[in-house]
């Protein structure tokens, strides 16, 4: 017997209901991801592209890789999903689906940290770069990943 036809009414709400919440989810990160991977693309035929220095065309391309990774990270659940359609594997979809998404938000992340590398070094350089990288980096990471594990510790803890 499918493993769904054992899964009692409200086991399968629950499993419905996460699913949908991480499909939607998924539906928030998308716009930010394919703006900046296409202004990324765009960037190179740009005129005055060619005369970056060596180390911002290598953020460049970290950023550029970046965002290809979280593109495919973050449209990867969707696909897992359409091809394991109709084969009562939901739980093994959602726990799948969780971990390349937090992936694809790491590396989405990483790209946007660089495009504004990218963007501080060719208008300021030096120091104002550093600080730069590292506050918005910062941000991200105790926006998107620290605040919410650091409650998840707590509530683990009681």
């Amino acid at each position: 017997m499918p493993d769904d036809q054992r899964r009692t009414e409200e086991e399968q709400e629950r499993l419905d209901r996460r699913l949908s919440e991480l499909l939607q989810e998924m539906r928030v990160a998308m716009p930010g991801v394919q703006v900046l991977f296409g202004f990324l693309l765009a960037v190179p035929f740009q005129q005055g592209f060619q005369s970056i220095t060596s180390s911002q065309r290598m953020i460049y391309f970290c950023t550029l890789l970046a965002s290809a990774v979280a593109t495919a990270f973050l449209i990867a659940p969707t696909a897992f999903h359409r091809l394991m359609w109709q084969q009562h594997k939901k739980p093994e979809i959602i726990r799948l689906g969780n971990r390349q998404f937090i992936a694809g938000l790491v590396a989405l992340a990483l790209a946007m940290i660089g495009a504004v590398a990218l963007v501080t070094d060719v208008l300021f350089k030096g120091s104002t770069l550093v600080v730069t990288v590292v506050a918005v980096g910062l941000l991200f990471a105790w926006l998107w990943f620290g605040l919410g594990l650091v409650r998840r510790f707590q509530a683990e803890r009681t």
